[in-house]
């Protein structure tokens, strides 16, 4: 079995951090986001891992992933010149897939349920599409997949009256006869070749589709906000797991956990947490800090304001909230 990620989008949404790194290279609890999806398919034993990405893109991708080494595996970059959907891009990587099965996973989703189940659904349950599912309280901003037991009979991008309220999250597991569906499909009226398409025309083609559904922590780290949000449950998620360093003294600095600091930052007279992560090579000085991410090399002296719910680092800032230090 093989794993691909896609990692071609523009994050428009996430300008000015994503303007000149990708969106999935960005820092989440210190590390990019593509790790965490390359950490899922490593769980699943996969050893060979295509990644789409813009062919702009190929110089910081080699600098920040690699080949595959730290992780024991080999990574293969492939192109997606334009951006025209989920199932085009899918469609560049068909060469790499060759007649293998392969679990399909966005960059920028972040999912904590194991992969597992949909790699067992299409290895040895013998079905030909298996897909992760969730129940969300905003059915029209996703693709919903309409069921009965446990096969998936319909699927709807963003529709305008639900059939149900599971969301189709970005994780996926194909047999290759997926490139069918996506070679006959046409776009959608987004100009884009959709992934809710293709498996929809493999369930009307009589191929059988089926779900597990996870009640656990999602995001699609694609705006500000979900970007912080993303940030909350994974220092949570690492609370629990003992994996914070922030038990270390600080000078004279006040930690209020969960909070994450890269070893070569350093904090004087601050205030930081809860729910903040420092990059590397920060310098904080006489700063308070709540539900923040910092980024590598940001220096911040006395700023006699609270920050909360922000994103900063050396000219690059979103804030949400700046209140009165009293």
């Amino acid at each position: 079995m093989k794993g691909l990620i896609l990692c071609a989008g523009k994050g428009t949404r996430l300008y000015p951090f994503s303007e000149t790194t990708p969106k999935v290279l960005l820092p989440l609890a210190n590390k990019p986001i593509l790790y965490y999806c390359i950490e899922q398919l490593v769980k699943l034993q996969i050893r060979e891992i295509g990644i789409v990405i813009r062919p702009e893109h190929l110089a910081i991708f080699m600098k920040e992933i690699g080949t595959g080494e730290r992780w024991n595996l080999e990574i293969t970059y492939i192109h997606q010149c334009q951006p025209l959907g989920i199932s085009n891009a899918v469609l560049q990587a068909e060469s790499f897939i060759l007649d293998e099965p392969f679990v399909l996973l966005l960059g920028d989703n972040l999912i904590s349920e194991s992969l597992e189940p949909l790699c067992q659904a299409i290895l040895y349950e013998h079905h030909e599409v298996a897909i992760m599912l969730r129940n969300v309280a905003n059915p029209h901003d996703f693709g919903i997949a309409e069921i009965i037991g446990n096969r998936i009979i319909g699927l709807e991008e963003k529709p305008l009256t639900p059939k149900s309220n599971l969301a189709v999250l970005g994780a996926y597991a194909f047999k290759p006869d997926i490139f069918k569906a996506m070679h006959a499909i046409r776009p959608s009226s987004r100009g884009e070749y959709e992934i809710t398409d293709a498996i929809s025309w493999m369930i009307d083609h009589g191929y059988s589709a089926v779900f597990h559904k996870t009640e656990q922590n999602y995001s699609d780290v694609g705006t500000m906000e979900r970007w912080l949000e993303a940030n909350h449950w994974m220092l949570d998620q690492m609370d629990a797991d003992g994996l914070l360093n922030a038990k270390k003294h600080f000078g004279e600095s006040i930690i209020i956990p969960p909070v994450l600091i890269d070893p070569s930052s350093t904090l004087r007279n601050c205030i930081i947490g809860p729910y903040v992560t420092i990059g590397p090579q920060v310098k904080l000085d006489g700063c308070h800090m709540e539900n923040s991410i910092i980024l590598e090399g940001l220096e911040l002296f006395d700023t006699g304001t609270i920050i909360s719910n922000a994103i900063l680092g050396p000219q690059l800032m979103y804030m949400q909230t700046a209140r009165g230090n009293n």
